[in-house]
């Protein structure tokens, strides 16, 4: 027999077997992907009303704008999504980390997350970070470095946009806290000079707390943008899954459907 000939079929034969058994486990990972995609779990910042608070009839559970949105985004990419309290918001990041829940519904870009999740474009909602301070203790500021030499205070693990971060952690002094109430309670005791949070739901607890002697101050530390994100170590991260979360929320973005979803929330919110 033609040596060449016995080398050439012995060649071809394990090229078969070599695309067989890629096929093989291409398949068998097709498959798990897709039972491990029956359901997605979606969580996020749980003081975050008029977006999401924790439901005081089911612990377990999230309720506000940003919830709405995401069972908006189930229906659209026909997998049921769990939007489950897990904790804090720094407990949210970690989870995410962690690859434990899916989804975070809601979530400022900062260069350091992208190490752990994918955001997914376009942004669905653009908001007002501010600074709280007293009416009887009032601060000058039109400007970062007006809050060198004083103390302030936010919630673990928050984040005011890439560039405010990065001035912040090398020229001022933030303490942080976990929540927001005990932060607007530590500013009203005059403990901090001032408080950063984001407008809309620093005023939704201000108005249902009844807390008083507070006021927001202009200009904003920050306008930024909220964006749905995907963990890197979530099963279903697949390029199809980004690219039908992307689809729903470009479509969602030109109907401005959350303009009227956080105006039903502020509502309900108030009523809780």
């Amino acid at each position: 027999m033609d040596i060449r000939f016995l080398c050439s079929n012995l060649l071809h034969r394990h090229v078969l077997r070599t695309v067989f058994l890629a096929a093989l486990a291409g398949m068998a990972g097709a498959v798990w992907a897709v039972e491990a995609c029956k359901q997605l779990v979606a969580t996020g910042n749980p003081e975050y009303p008029p977006y999401l608070w924790r439901d005081a009839a089911d612990g377990n559970r999230l309720l506000g704008a940003n919830a709405d949105m995401v069972q908006m985004v189930s229906k659209e990419i026909g997998i049921p999504i769990d939007v489950r309290y897990v904790g804090s918001w720094a407990r949210v990041q970690e989870e995410a980390k962690l690859g434990r829940i899916d989804l975070i519904a809601g979530a400022f870009f900062t260069v350091d997350r992208l190490d752990y999740m994918d955001y997914v474009y376009p942004a669905f909602r653009d908001t007002r970070s501010v600074l709280w301070g007293r009416q009887n203790a009032p601060i000058k500021y039109q400007q970062w470095s007006d809050l060198k030499g004083l103390t302030g205070m936010t919630v673990i693990n928050n984040s005011f946009g890439e560039a405010f971060d990065k001035y912040a952690q090398g020229a001022l002094k933030i303490n942080t806290v976990p929540s927001l109430e005990q932060a607007l309670k530590i500013l009203q005791l005059g403990r901090v000079d001032y408080l950063i949070y984001e407008e809309d739901p620093a005023l939704a607890y201000i108005a249902k707390l009844g807390v008083t002697g507070l006021v927001p101050l202009n200009p904003p530390v920050s306008n930024e943008s909220l964006y749905l994100t995907l963990s890197h170590k979530s099963p279903c991260n697949s390029s199809e899954l980004r690219a039908a979360l992307a689809k729903a929320m470009y479509k969602f973005a030109r109907q401005n459907v959350m303009k009227k979803m956080v105006e039903a929330n502020i509502q309900l919110w108030r009523t809780k």
